[in-house]
């Protein structure tokens, strides 16, 4: 409590006079009914016991405008006519309650006619049990502050109580309202004694918890962001060391870093700028590379006068004993937040009773509620200290037994999860969902949870190769490719070292597929030939046609024709021998594919339309999409547009109703190219870029690269060569992005294409070098006889005929090499014309 001036205090008789009606004043006790407080005329405001307000202190507007809302006179932050009497501003230890108060009562008091009579300012200590005032030596403080001299203060709450109301009601009476600020409080019966009641007296309260007693408005307040934390070091350096402390200003990547390890938590960052306020020749980067490491931050980041574990400390202590258990556990949980029902298998309880816990918890801002409800998240310093106070309770609190018991939920529940986002008809499902979405839903949720789950799980536990494989289906849903490959390498280790040929023969499968959804497809195929071993070392028929079949579609995309159907048609035949109907049909939707590529279309229609019926028939909705586009490519193909279109259209509605963008967005772009075909320019143009938006919105860059060039090509037949050019260039970006070269050296062709048509023959050039560069890491010699004729026919246009003839000759010697003769001879008789232009001899 800080109190005001000795000065107020020896001239506080004049000032103030208690008339007590219906009751006797005995010493310095008030018994009575009413008590009148009588003023004199000229009131001189000298309530100024605020401290000052911090010259560093951003990021905090919107809160600051909010309040002042709250203390307006004349209700403008009232709601239905109420005017707001109290308002409590809640949050973590160390967030900056108090100053945010200060501020805020700071600009309040110079508004004109908003409190004329000061501001009072009292701090109860609450977390402190030494320091904690009760609301009695509270209530003192204030009435000294106010002018009331000490003899005439009464014992006992009620009487001060009564007395304190009084003299705030009469300043108010007077049109001297006050601004009454209680700083810290820790329950709302410690400050509820020292809130006014007479309807003028505002109050602003801070507490470390959510003071709902009260009936005020609350305020939650947040961490810094990044942005304000780094201005809030930069501006409390240079307070403490001048303006010409530029180190942090100077190095804005280390501010960045310090600001996040700090995690927006103003206490932690004012420590941080104290570091090196104390030592100026201290590197801003060396303070940031000191803070990187967790299990020393806490120490890191304390000075002698304060520190964060301390702060923390103080509310942690106030904890019960199964409150504090479950704060120690929750960073066994390693993703970014968690649910109350992980919380529950943590504490060993029943979600009901975790929940309980976790709202206490909240109410004392050591959690926070997430966006939704039912999960929550620790503020990262707080979970370094719970974690620390964790390791030091470890026995007590059963951490080995928490830790099993999170991961068997974990796995069980994406094991769950993964049945249902099977598309196998007749699997019987698990009661943990009602359907594929919840499925969906909860991964969706928990993705960050189980990847941490399964990163962090010893190798003796199930999870450390059972969430890899769990997760598979939804990583491939979702094109999640990195997390996949990186979780299945994992778990192809620990089965390794575990000795467990049945696991390790699953996560290389499971890294097989991942592979090739990467692009992977050199890799991938080792990695099955390592799988099929494994099959047939275990005698596993039924594993070894499964892999066969994922054998012959890599190979099948790495353009290794032969061998992919010589392996296809031996997993056709094996599945055959095994009676799996299912699997057979797997294997013809792979050869559908390679039959159309080597120019049978129309024998194709023929199986793929047996294959759609049969995924219809057995009720596989995902698979028959699947099957129904590519039915759509081998009709097309065949120059049946229209049946094609059909397939398309009706291959993109069913991915849209399985919930598969991915699919839906491949779907839409195979219909803009059959209509492109058709010269159907408007409907193209709808389909290809409805694939570029949906592919940019659940970010698949391959599928809109694609859908950018399908788009160029429509608008280069259509001959709006300008229009042309951005679309295509962002196609080629977007190649390259994911190192499709192969697509990136065509996009670069029909870029060529239109710049040469704008007359921009220079960038044309250009354009073609780099698609002739690319055709050459491909292997790909037609393709680069081709860049490079386009190349000198660009030149001769800008009479760069030295460099024409070398191009054209370049392109001449490739179409030899490749027996195009017809083109071979067409670029020797323009590099001839080139010489003669540019004077050369032949």
């Amino acid at each position: 409590m800080r109190q005001t001036e000795a000065a107020q205090e020896d001239a506080a008789e004049d000032r103030v006079s208690n008339t007590i009606g219906g009751g006797i004043f005995f010493h310095a006790v008030i018994q009575g009914r009413d008590i009148t407080v009588q003023l004199p005329p000229q009131i001189t405001p000298a309530l100024s016991g605020l401290p000052a307000p911090s010259a560093a202190f951003t990021g905090r507007d919107q809160d600051v405008d909010r309040l002042l809302k709250d203390l307006a006179p004349g209700g403008s932050g009232t709601s239905a006519g109420h005017a707001v009497r109290v308002t409590a501003v809640s949050g973590l230890a160390g967030i900056g309650k108090t100053e945010l108060a200060v501020q805020t009562a700071a600009r309040a008091r110079k508004k004109p006619g908003w409190f004329p009579g000061g501001v009072l300012f009292t701090d109860l200590s609450g977390y402190d049990p030494e320091r904690r005032l009760s609301p009695e030596r509270a209530l003192e403080g204030l009435l000294r502050a106010l002018g009331v001299p000490g003899d005439h203060i009464p014992n006992g709450l009620q009487d001060r109580q009564r007395l304190y109301r009084s003299v705030l009601a009469a300043y108010a009476e007077h049109q001297q309202r006050i601004l009454v600020v209680v700083d810290n409080a820790f329950t709302s019966e410690q400050v509820r004694p020292l809130l006014p009641t007479d309807g003028v007296t505002a109050a602003l309260v801070t507490s470390r918890h959510t003071l709902d007693g009260l009936d005020a408005r609350l305020h939650d307040l947040d961490v810094l962001e990044e942005s304000a934390s780094v201005a809030l070091l930069d501006q409390a350096l240079r307070q403490a060391r001048g303006e010409g402390d530029t180190r942090l200003a100077n190095d804005p990547e280390s501010a960045k870093t310090i600001a996040g390890l700090c995690e927006g938590l103003p206490l932690a960052l004012r420590i941080a700028v104290a570091l090196l306020a104390a030592a100026p020749a201290r590197p801003a980067a060396s303070l940031a590379t000191a803070l990187q490491a967790e299990h020393t931050r806490l120490d890191k980041l304390s000075r002698p006068d304060r520190a964060v574990r301390a702060a923390f400390d103080l509310s942690y202590r106030l904890l019960d004993s199964d409150h504090a258990r479950l704060f120690r556990l929750l960073p066994l949980n390693g993703g970014p937040d968690l649910s109350t029902e992980a919380a529950a298998h943590l504490a060993g309880t029943d979600t009901d009773r975790a929940e309980e816990l976790l709202q206490h918890l909240a109410d004392a801002h050591l959690v926070e509620p997430g966006q939704v409800w039912g999960r929550w998240r620790m503020h990262d310093l707080v979970r370094l200290f719970a974690d620390e106070a964790g390791h030091a309770r470890a026995t007590d609190d059963g951490r080995d037994a928490a830790v099993a018991r999170l991961l068997d939920h974990y796995l069980a529940t994406a094991q769950a999860a993964n049945i249902h986002l099977q598309t196998t008809p007749g699997l019987p499902l698990p009661g943990d969902f009602t359907d594929r979405d919840q499925a969906l839903q909860w991964l969706e949720a928990e993705e960050s949870n189980l990847i941490a789950a399964a990163t962090a799980a010893p190798a003796h536990h199930a999870a450390a190769t059972g969430l890899p494989l769990a997760l598979g289906t939804f990583f491939d849903v979702r094109r999640h490719i990195n997390d996949w490959i990186n979780l299945s390498t994992a778990a192809v280790a620990v089965s390794r070292e575990a000795g467990d040929r049945h696991n390790e023969r699953a996560a290389l499968d499971s890294l097989g597929n991942a592979l090739v959804r990467a692009g992977r497809f050199e890799e991938a195929v080792d990695i099955f030939t390592a799988v099929l071993d494994l099959c047939r070392e275990g005698g596993d028929r039924h594993a070894e046609a499964m892999t066969l079949t994922n054998l012959g579609q890599a190979l099948a995309l790495l353009e290794r024709i032969v061998e992919a159907v010589n392996v296809l048609t031996e997993a056709a035949a094996l599945f055959g021998k095994l009676g799996d109907s299912l699997g057979g049909a797997r294997v013809l939707g792979i050869l559908g594919p390679i039959q159309i590529k080597l120019g049978g279309s129309e024998q194709a229609v023929g199986y793929l339309t047996k294959i759609v019926a049969h995924w219809r028939k057995v009720g596989d909705r995902h698979a028959e999409s699947v099957m129904l586009d590519t039915l759509g490519l081998a009709l097309v193909g065949a120059s049946k547009f229209e049946e094609g279109v059909k397939a398309h259209t009706d291959a993109a509605a069913l991915f849209r109703e399985f919930g598969d963008p991915h699919g839906e967005a491949h779907a839409l772009n195979n219909l803009g190219a059959a209509l492109i075909q058709m010269r159907k320019w408007d409907e193209a143009a709808d389909a290809v870029l409805g694939a570029a938006r949906l592919s940019k919105e659940i970010g698949y860059p391959q599928c809109e690269a694609m859908a950018w060039a399908n788009f160029g090509q429509l608008l280069l037949q259509k001959r709006s060569f300008d229009k042309a050019v951005t679309p295509l260039t962002t196609a080629v970006s977007l190649f390259r992005e994911t190192g499709d070269r192969h697509n990136a050296a065509s996009a670069l062709n029909l870029l060529g294409q239109a710049l040469a048509e704008q007359g921009r023959f220079d960038e044309a050039a250009d354009v073609g070098a780099q698609d002739a560069s690319l055709c050459r890491e491909l292997g790909d010699r037609h393709g680069e006889g081709i860049a490079w004729k386009n190349v000198g026919l660009s030149l001769c246009q800008v009479h760069r005929f030295g460099e024409a003839v070398e191009a054209l000759s370049t392109a001449a010697a490739i179409f030899r090499e490749t027996g195009d003769r017809r083109r071979e001879a067409e670029v020797r008789h323009r590099a001839a014309l080139a010489r003669a232009s540019s004077g050369r001899p032949n």
